[in-house]
């Protein structure tokens, strides 16, 4: 089978390989894949920008849509189809950026039937990030009626579908981007504006002006401090990414004097039950329309060199990757 296979040695490289298919991991369920996609993960771990990868060799790719061939586990049989996201797939075990995967089925969930393969990799861990970022705010009590939602690196592929998802529940929804050529593609989404993402990536003051009502982060550092910063009294700031650093530079004021709520979203060891109410939630919540919008496809063979592009912020939305050609 054709695959990405990333070695290290005297140097570290990825490169489009045949893998033979008695090489691959253990595993009770063996995936002919379909479609996979390119996150941003994927990336660091295609150019080895950051030690995403723990074991070598490693065929990247955290999130898979495909065709059970084989199956030991009592909750599939062959001919199922399947969506995987996470678990450490594509850093610990054997990724989707190939014609087959083995996996445990504990880490899979059926494909929902609103989706076909192709449109569930244009969600792909992006768009399940961007639903548990959303049932976060919910949760939390953040309803359309409060005010503006901010969404960070909204150009990316967490901020598309969560823009996509706001906006279809009703929320006014600012989207911040560092591309404001993407303005126009961020408010067919649904944004209602946009501001620049200067205005956030800057060492801000402890508290300013009272502005969301809840952000869906995917940046970190200092945008992330400034949007607790400018969050209202009760509202909840969702992070999940780390775009702009892991740092933190905040102060505890947004937190004991407004009350605000920063809510941490994992996606990669989320509990089987939250995937499926996030992964339904998408199929009644996100704007079909627009996953045309948000994605565009490419082969296997374009995979290495998107992810350098990817790494240089020149891609947009999601990036399903056919792994078939």
């Amino acid at each position: 089978m054709k695959a990405i296979l990333i070695t290290k040695d005297e140097e570290y490289r990825a490169e489009l390989t045949d893998v033979d298919e008695a090489q691959l991991p253990d595993g009770d369920v063996t995936v002919a894949v379909d479609y996979s996609t390119l996150n941003y993960k994927d990336s660091l771990a295609i150019t080895g920008s950051s030690p995403v990868v723990r074991n070598f060799p490693m065929v990247p790719g955290i999130d898979l849509a495909g065709t059970v061939e084989e199956s030991s586990h009592a909750d599939f049989k062959p001919g199922d189809q399947v969506v995987l996201n996470g678990w450490g797939v594509g850093e610990v075990h054997w990724g989707g950026l190939a014609g087959k995967a083995r996996l445990k089925g504990d880490w899979l969930i059926p494909l929902p039937g609103a989706f076909s393969p192709k449109q569930a990799m244009a969600i792909g861990t992006a768009g399940y990030t961007a639903m548990l970022c959303v049932l976060g705010l919910e949760r939390n009590g953040v309803t359309p009626d409060q005010g503006e939602i901010l969404v960070t690196g909204a150009a990316g592929g967490v901020g598309s579908v969560a823009i996509s998802i706001l906006a279809k529940l009703g929320y006014d929804v600012i989207a911040s981007t560092g591309r404001p050529e993407q303005a126009d593609y961020l408010k067919s989404l649904g944004a209602s504006g946009t501001i620049d993402r200067a205005e956030l990536a800057e060492k801000g003051r402890p508290l300013g002006k009272e502005r969301w009502a809840g952000a869906v982060d995917t940046v970190g550092s200092h945008t992330l401090a400034n949007a607790c910063a400018t969050t209202k009294y009760g509202g909840t700031v969702a992070a999940c990414g780390l775009a702009g650093g892991f740092d933190l530079p905040a102060t505890v004021m947004p937190f004991i004097l407004r009350g605000v709520t920063l809510d941490g979203i994992d996606s990669v060891y989320r509990p089987k039950a939250d995937r499926l109410e996030a992964w339904q939630r998408l199929a009644s919540d996100l704007d079909l329309q627009h996953i045309e919008a948000i994605m565009h496809e490419i082969g296997l063979s374009d995979a290495i060199a998107t992810a350098g592009e990817q790494m240089a912020g020149k891609v947009r939305g999601r990036v399903v990757v056919d792994v078939n050609r």
